[in-house]
């Protein structure tokens, strides 16, 4: 890194922080810490949460992807067009949520099924949160490391190895966050994810502008027509032979977006931020054009570095970067740096330092979300239901805060440990489905199913998160610690040595098996048992319980609603609508008609290679587009934040606590009825 690099570097963070500071102002009641009281618009939430769900381990894990499976892989992932798109126009999730007026996925679980039920559910999905969670500042610190090109230092602790420049960096940016988080709470968070969400569009945009320019796109495919027979960068029928990411793989992932939709907590304040139920819909509609910038640059980058490391035209960088790999603890950690450390040998003095600045950016964006999520989590679904006493709310933002340092510590304590022996995003996967495995029923069938009730709930949560839970183990400590102990003392013909040398299953197929059983628990639960009627009117504030300010309500047409259109719907609401429609239904028919025909005939790598490049530009365009649509839009919802949180009165009772009286409520309700 030239001075140059480290001064954008530098500049960046100092702007952010700063930003961070002004926000705390504005934070004065345990609302505005948890969920900035509710009156985030749909630019500012869609930003927001979008860089907020990026971060530098994302970035990681996308690049490994795409350059273990090419172009190809991205073909597979077009199979998510008609579910993203069902699930944004639907409000799936998101909508219902909202209306709850709950803080946390937990206290619905309260509102819904029971207070133990809430207890038990926020300890295991703070437990799963903190264990997926640990390996983030490693990753991330390493990134940057190999990125920056900082020294490594290792000390031996016993036999026991201690990399200090991991442990100074990750406590730097750990730091960083927690500071963000401490004064503003999800006010200075959101709003700073905001404004680096906006400067990653300008970043990314450049790099794949540099990467262009520097990587004829000729070459590029002719050193991807190289690749060997079953694992072509390509042709996704050609790819029999790609470890981890096949057609299995993202049929699965498929499946778990609609299962398990907002169930995962690691920017759990964002699911209740929005203004009002429909904020929060049009919010989800407009993030699939949100992530096609990173869509872009994840898919790139990798591609371009792949040319670099196999085309001999770039043979002397290639043997540079090889060095610098060679020299690393494992063969996992090589995969997951090869492309950060090919980029250094790419990018140009300045757009190095735009780069490490994203990735430095990415970071800060997650660590402050998930630090605040997992924070907020263990005080409000653990802590506060546990308490006789309710705390009064300067005790109640000073606990919050505390929570967070703690948060902070022990990652990084288990980042610094703990070794990482799969794909990065199988071990998100089957640790995430620790909690979302039993999680997407019990959500799933609390908003939209009045028969599902809590013996069903504790089926599901405990079948998931068994099921996920065994995953781990056996990945990540049975069998690379204790079989090989097991076969040092075992007997020859010990039907220990028929065992593979590696679990046959990986996380993405553990978390399958772990929702499927999950799903069966909670029907079977549900149908087997009876709790008395719920009124899901009272829950979902609808009906006589209806809130006014949070829904406005004009004529729409039946052609409209034929469409999934309701009456809140503006005219702008409509014309975003319909281009989201035509978006996502013309890369699914494409997708369809050449699965179709490449299930019969075969296309060449020339007709691929047309096809990738076509994609390409269209989506580049639409990066340059969103990037300004959202940036002014995200500006104006900004503006009207802060103007209401000037202006309005805090309610202190608006904490997070369901009263003692909601059940009883709900009884009397139904027995009036």
């Amino acid at each position: 890194m030239h001075w140059i690099d480290w001064a954008v570097v530098a500049t960046f963070v100092i702007l952010v922080m700063t930003l961070a500071s002004r926000m705390n102002r504005y934070t004065k009641s345990v609302a505005d810490f948890l969920a900035a009281n509710r009156l985030a618009g749909r630019y500012l939430l869609t930003m927001a949460e979008g860089s907020a769900g990026l971060g530098a381990i994302t970035i990681v894990a996308h690049f490994e992807k795409f350059y273990s499976a090419g172009f190809a892989a991205a073909w597979w992932g077009t199979l998510f067009e008609p579910i993203t798109l069902i699930v944004a126009l639907s409000g799936w999730i998101a909508y219902r949520y909202r209306q709850t007026r709950a803080m946390t996925f937990p206290q619905f679980f309260e509102m819904r099924y029971s207070r133990r039920f809430r207890i038990f559910s926020g300890i295991l999905v703070w437990v799963a949160g903190l264990l997926n969670y640990g390996i983030f500042p490693a990753v991330t610190a390493r990134f940057l490391i190999y990125l920056c090109g900082i020294p490594i230092y290792i000390v031996h602790l016993g036999s026991w190895p201690i990399n200090l420049t991991l442990a100074a960096v990750m406590f730097v940016l750990l730091s960083l966050a927690v500071i963000l988080t401490l004064g503003g709470g999800q006010i200075a968070v959101m709003v700073t994810d905001f404004v680096q969400g906006m400067f990653f569009n300008i970043a990314f945009l450049t790099i794949a502008v540099v990467l262009a320019w520097q990587f004829d796109w000729s070459s590029i495919v002719e050193t991807l027509k190289q690749a060997p027979s079953g694992q072509s960068m390509l042709n996704p029928f050609d790819q029999d032979n790609v470890k981890g990411f096949d057609v299995w793989f993202f049929l699965i992932m498929g499946f778990m977006m609609i299962y398990t939709y907002r169930a995962w907590l690691n920017s759990n304040a964002y699911r209740s931020s929005a203004r009002s139920p429909h904020e929060a819909k049009m919010a989800g509609i407009l993030a699939g054009w949100r992530g096609v910038v990173t869509y872009l640059m994840m898919l790139f980058v990798p591609i371009c570095m792949y040319a670099l490391m196999h085309n001999p035209d770039y043979a002397q960088q290639a043997a540079a970067v090889n060095s610098q790999l060679d020299n690393m603890a494992t063969s996992q950690l090589r995969e997951q740096m090869i492309v950060p450390t090919a980029l250094t040998h790419v990018l140009p003095v300045g757009v190095l330092g735009l780069f490490a600045a994203a990735v430095v950016g990415a970071s800060l964006t997650t660590d402050d979300t998930t630090l605040h999520s997992w924070g907020s989590i263990f005080i409000q679904d653990v802590v506060m239901p546990l308490r006789k006493k309710p705390l009064s709310p300067k005790q109640h933002m000073r606990w919050l805060r505390f929570s967070v340092i703690g948060v902070a510590m022990f990652v990084f304590c288990f980042s610094l440990i703990f070794p990482l022996r799969e794909y990065i995003l199988m071990f998100l996967s089957i640790t995430t489905a620790i909690y979302t495995a039993g999680a997407g029923s019990v959500i799933i069938g609390g908003l939209y199913w009045k028969r599902g009730n809590t013996c069903g709930a504790w089926a599901a949560m405990i079948t998931g998160s068994s099921l996920a839970l065994s995953g781990v183990l056996l990945r990540n400590v049975i069998w690379p610690y204790l079989l090989p102990v097991l076969l040092k003392s075992a007997e020859s013909d010990s039907w220990l040595y028929d065992l593979p040398k590696t679990f046959p299953l990986n996380g993405i197929q553990m978390t399958f098996i772990s929702a499927i059983s999950a799903i069966i628990a909670y029907i079977t639960g549900s149908l087997l048992t009876k709790d008395p009627d719920f009124d899901m009117d009272r829950m979902l504030n609808r009906g006589k319980y209806a809130i006014a300010d949070e829904r406005k309500d004009f004529q729409i047409s039946a052609f409209w609603r034929r469409l999934g259109m309701t009456s809140e719907f503006t005219k702008g609401d409509k014309a975003i609508y319909m281009l989201k429609l035509i978006w996502a239904g013309f890369w699914f028919i494409t997708f369809l008609i050449g699965t179709i025909y490449g299930l019969f005939f075969p296309i060449s790598d020339d007709a691929w290679a047309t096809w990738w490049l076509f994609r390409l530009i269209v989506v580049a365009t639409a990066c340059l587009l969103t990037t300004i649509w959202f940036t002014w839009g995200g500006i104006y919802d900004l503006t009207l934040l802060v103007r209401q949180l000037s202006q309005i009165n805090r309610d202190t009772q608006d904490d997070g606590t369901v009263r003692e009286d909601y059940h009883q409520h709900q009884d009397q309700d139904q027995t009036t009825s």
